[in-house]
């Protein structure tokens, strides 16, 4: 080894050294140290380059060391970080109004991430109920809503939920596109639903359009608020702001659906933490002065990246290139399927939302006693491409917005070239 490859060598160890000293290991980290990013590339310790489909899992909506976005925040730094929200800014007033924009008529609470976000509809929805003691809030199979005590008793997946028993108390499990299985489990407790438009954690399963609309009607019905889960499936990675205003596109009912609740974060802010909540009307104005809080959410420093993100996006049409590159994704991973039907069992997403499930028992991957996904993602690693697991089987795609034709095209022929060899 020569001393350039041992000092990288070196430098990569105690990195990770430092990791298991000192970081609590509540992660099981893949053996790659990066060390910096332009676009949708992004290099380890070693010099090795990698085209990032993984995006942070949906953070970096436009890729690592955007000029504007950093400018932006440097700019914003020296000006104003924090005030704490005891005091008024521009800048969290702007782009609350461009989020009730994009979304409908209400307001918005602004936090750290997604899955607080998602407290503050468990908190909406118990507010809404509580002079009815009504408090249960019925979510689906396989969703994931964060990693909080009353987050993981949310989530459909008991995987999240095993050595912190008991759960939160309120919250019921149904089979997801299934209205029938709502209606079922509704009790006199109940006061709302929370559903992913796109279940993300879950293999990216999207929301029928019968469903949402179902919901919809029941809610109304029932006096149940209809909250949806936007925070991996929202800020227009699906061509849309939202994965229901893409679900319901071509449906003559889009027009009047809208959900009760929306929770928000990952990559709001172009890849600094930001959490959101919009609230519809006329519930805008359960949660009073008092009843919910933050310190560090919507500060001026978020938001200022938050606008300029959504600034950016806008102008650069990056939702129509969500669109454009999903379909080439989509058709090139089928054909793929198709090729190698034993390797690829299902292709499913919208824009840039894409999961690729693989078949159960490949048998390049039975000497090791590691999930297929994490197998393939390792191999795709080993090709220069970072993507993440979903559960046993599925592999997320979440490419930043901004992705050019000519890396997706990289990007596919270096995933073809893994299923080729895995397949041999």
């Amino acid at each position: 080894m020569n001393s350039s490859a041992h000092n990288v060598s070196s430098a990569t160890n105690n990195i990770e050294e430092l990791f298991r000293k000192y970081v609590i290991p509540s992660y099981a980290r893949f053996d790659i140290t990066l060390t910096h990013g332009e676009g949708a590339y992004v290099w380890d310790a070693t010099g090795k380059r990698y085209i990032d489909l993984g995006g942070g899992i949906a953070v970096t909506a436009l890729g690592h060391g955007h000029p504007e976005i950093a400018d932006t925040i440097a700019g914003q730094a020296r000006k104003l970080v924090h005030t704490s929200n005891l005091y008024y800014h521009e800048w969290q007033g702007k782009i609350a109004q461009q989020l009730v924009n994009h979304v409908g008529p209400g307001k918005v609470f602004f936090c750290n991430t997604g899955a607080e976000a998602n407290e503050g509809l468990f908190k909406l929805a118990r507010k809404f109920g509580h002079d009815e003691g009504r408090f249960e809030i019925i979510t689906a199979e396989n969703s994931f809503h964060g990693r909080t005590l009353a987050a993981i008793s949310a989530t459909g997946q008991d995987k999240v939920k095993k050595g912190f028993e008991p759960m939160v108390q309120g919250f019921k499990h149904v089979p997801y596109n299934d209205l029938d299985a709502v209606r079922k489990a509704l009790s006199p407790s109940t006061i709302a639903i929370l559903i992913e438009g796109v279940q993300g954690e879950g293999g990216i399963i999207a929301a029928s359009a019968d469903y949402l609309i179902g919901l919809r009607k029941l809610c109304d019905e029932k006096k149940l608020l209809l909250m949806m889960d936007a925070v991996q499936c929202g800020n227009f990675r699906t061509g849309r702001f939202q994965s229901f205003q893409r679900i319901l596109e071509t449906t003559p009912a889009a027009q009047s659906f809208l959900p009760d609740a929306i929770s928000m974060g990952k990559s709001l802010a172009g890849g600094l933490p930001m959490g959101a909540f919009w609230v519809r009307q006329p519930y805008a104005d359960l949660l009073s002065a008092g009843t919910h809080g933050t310190t560090l959410g919507g500060n001026p420093l978020v938001c200022a990246a938050a606008l300029k993100t959504m600034e950016i996006i806008e102008r650069d049409k990056l939702d129509q290139n969500a669109r454009e590159l999903g379909n080439y994704f989509n058709t090139e991973l089928l054909r793929l399927r198709d090729k190698f039907p034993k390797i690829i069992k299902a292709v499913r997403g919208l824009g840039l939302m894409i999961g690729l499930e693989l078949q159960e028992d490949i048998s390049s991957f039975k000497a090791s006693d590691k999930t297929a996904s994490i197998q393939f993602v390792n191999r795709l690693h080993e090709a220069g491409i970072l993507a993440i697991p979903s559960g046993k089987q599925v592999i997320r795609l979440l490419p930043p917005l901004n992705l050019k034709a000519s890396e997706a095209q990289e990007a596919m022929r270096m995933i073809e070239s893994v299923v080729t060899r895995i397949a041999s």
